[in-house]
C-alpha cells in the first residue's frame, strides 16, 4: 500500500498514560486514521479509543491485521513480543522508550524492521522538545554537561529502575549532543520504594573530553527537568518542562567578566513534543525515510543505560546504610561537585 497521499491507518497498543496521549494526537492528525486502541484493560482501551475516535480492541494481533502503523506503548518487558509481531506483520512501529529490556531483544527488533522493510522509531520524545531542537543549533563542542531529571514516585513504574524509566531520555540527548564514544562512567544509586534504583547519580566521560553529570530521581516532591551545557564560548541552559532556552555567550574571545557575556532567549516553536514526534514518524512512513530516533539510536541509548545499571549493582547505597540515612549520605557523597557547578552556572543566569 502506498502512503504518499492516503491516510495512514494507525493502532495504539497499550492504553496507559503515554498510550492514551498517542491516541489523542493520532485521532486529530489530518494524515492519520486511528483504527483502534488495544489494552488488556478494556475500560482503559475504550476510554482512549473514545477520546481518539477509534475502536477498543482486546487482541493486539487482531488490531495488527487492520493497520499500517502502530504505537507500542506496553510495559518494557513486552516490547519485543508486541514489536516483533507488528514488524513481522509488515506494520511500521513507533516503540516507546526504552526500545527493549535487553540488547539482544533490541537487535531482534532491528533485524525484523530491516527484514520486513518497515520503519522502526523509538519514542525518545525529548528530541522533539522545541528547546532541544533550538539548542542543537548553538552546541558545537560541549565540554561539561549537567542534567537533572527529578519527579515524584509512580507505582506503575516499579518494575523498571529510574535509569531505564527516566534517565534514558537524557542519555539519548547526551549521545546526540556530544557525538562521541563513552570512555568511562561512574554511577551510584539507591532504591527506596521499588526493588530497582529510584535515584541515581552518574558521571560519564567521553573520548571527546566532554564530562557529563546526570541525576535522575523519582522520589522527589517536585518535578524538575533541566540540562546545562558548557562550552568554550558559551553556556546553554535548557528547561525541558517549560520548554525554555537561554544562551549565554561571550561577546568577544578575550571576555573576562560577566559584562562581556550576552544573553539570548531564542524564540521557540510551542508545538507539543509528542505531536512533533508523531509528525516525524508519519513523514518517515510516507517518504520511506529513516527516523531520527531510529532503532539504532534506541539501541545505543539502551546499551549505555544497561552499562549504568550494571555499575549501580556494584554498589547499592541501601545495602550499606540504614534507609533513614541513605539519602542524605547519597546527596553528600555524589552531589557536592555537581551542586557547586550548578550554583555557579545559576549565578551566571541571574546576572546575565
Amino acid at each position: 500500500m502506498t502512503h504518499s497521499s492516503s491516510r495512514i491507518r494507525f493502532g495504539v497498543i497499550g492504553a496507559g498514560r503515554i498510550g492514551a496521549h498517542h491516541a489523542r494526537i493520532l485521532g486529530r492528525h489530518p494524515g492519520v486514521e486511528l483504527v483502534g486502541v488495544c489494552d488488556t484493560n478494556m475500560w482503559r482501551a475504550q476510554l482512549a479509543a473514545w477520546r481518539g475516535g477509534g475502536l477498543a480492541v482486546r487482541s493486539f494481533t487482531d488490531l495488527l491485521k487492520k493497520v499500517d502503523a502502530a504505537v507500542v506503548a506496553v510495559p518494557t518487558e513486552h516490547h519485543v513480543e508486541v514489536g516483533l509481531a507488528a514488524l513481522d506483520a509488515g506494520v511500521h512501529c513507533l516503540i516507546e522508550k526504552p526500545i527493549a529490556g535487553t540488547v539482544e531483544d533490541a537487535w531482534r527488533l532491528l533485524d525484523a524492521s530491516e527484514r520486513n522493510k518497515v520503519q522502526l522509531q523509538v519514542g525518545h520524545v525529548e528530541r522533539f522538545n522545541p528547546a532541544v531542537l533550538k539548542a542543537i543549533e548553538y552546541i558545537k563542542h560541549p565540554r561539561f554537561i549537567t542534567v537533572e531529571r527529578l519527579g515524584p514516585y509512580d507505582p506503575r513504574t516499579q518494575n523498571i529502575g529510574v535509569v531505564l524509566d527516566l534517565m534514558i531520555h537524557d542519555l539519548d540527548i547526551l549521545l546526540t549532543l556530544v557525538g562521541g564514544e563513552v570512555e568511562s562512567l561512574e554511577a551510584i544509586g539507591a532504591h527506596l520504594f521499588s526493588k530497582h534504583e529510584d535515584i541515581a547519580n552518574v558521571r560519564v566521560r567521553f573520548k571527546t573530553g566532554c564530562v557529563a553529570d546526570l541525576t535522575a530521581s523519582r522520589i522527589s516532591i517536585k518535578r524538575h527537568r533541566k540540562i546545562r551545557i558548557f562550552q568554550e564560548t558559551s553556556y546553554i541552559s535548557l528547561d525541558y518542562m517549560n520548554a525554555t532556552l537561554q544562551v549565554h555567550r561571550k561577546k568577544r574571545p578575550d571576555a573576562r567578566t560577566l559584562k562581556d557575556v550576552e544573553q539570548i532567549s531564542p524564540k521557540l516553536d510551542k508545538t507539543e513534543p509528542l505531536r512533533k514526534q508523531i509528525d516525524h514518524f508519519v513523514d518517515c512512513i510516507r517518504h520511506n525515510r529513516k527516523p531520527w530516533p531510529s532503532g539504532e539510536h534506541g539501541l545505543e541509548a539502551l546499551k549505555l543505560a544497561l552499562q549504568i545499571t550494571d555499575e549501580l549493582e556494584r554498589y547499592a547505597v541501601t545495602d550499606h546504610a540504614h534507609p533513614s540515612t541513605f539519602l542524605p549520605r547519597l546527596a553528600a557523597g555524589v552531589g557536592r561537585f555537581a551542586r557547586t557547578v550548578t550554583d555557579t552556572l545559576r549565578g551566571i543566569e541571574r546576572n546575565g
